[in-house]
């Protein structure tokens, strides 16, 4: 098994995950917030999107999914095109209530096509490459990959659970 393999199939478990946390869900139970205030599926699985498309595109020198194929236009949020809701608040995370299932993972799934066709040709020759010099150590192109994919298991996990909740429910 290659790094380019492990990559792939960890990128591939964060699919099955968006995947489980959005199946069979309504509208109005993608945009649920527990509390109140707390992330609704919708915006979780948005945002672990907006990190791994943003960061992968950075590293792979690519545009982002999001501007290239126009999905900031189809999603119609009122954010500026390079936010990925990191920080969000209250409101911009309400601003994600509406959005249907096909559109969140018509998203994903095209930036998992994307990231999958970069990491699919990495080399171990690769993840050493320095990407970010504003960390101490500076990060490289391995840990980036990482990092994206923890954050994308943490968020999608956090999803699975407020679907849990919503099952319970019904």
């Amino acid at each position: 098994m290659t790094s380019a393999d492990l990559l792939v199939d960890g990128f591939g478990r964060v699919k099955e995950n968006v995947h489980g946390a959005v199946a069979g869900l309504t509208q109005q139970e993608l945009g649920t917030r527990l509390d109140g205030t707390a992330n609704s599926i919708a915006w979780l699985i948005w945002h672990l999107t907006r990190v791994q498309d943003d960061h992968v595109a950075e590293v792979a020198g690519r545009e982002q999914v999001w501007t290239a194929a126009g999905w900031a236009k189809r999603f119609e949020l009122p954010f500026d095109d390079s936010a990925t809701g990191y920080g969000d608040d209250s409101a911009e995370v309400e601003a994600l209530s509406n959005v249907p299932a096909e559109l969140l993972l018509g998203y994903y799934d095209a930036v998992h096509a994307q990231t999958i066709e970069y990491v699919s040709a990495l080399t171990d020759a690769d993840l050493p490459r320095v990407v970010d010099t504003r960390w101490d150590p500076p990060v490289t192109l391995g840990v980036r990959l990482i990092s994206v994919i923890d954050d994308d298991i943490q968020h999608s996990g956090q999803a699975a659970f407020v679907r849990g909740v919503l099952l319970r429910r019904r």
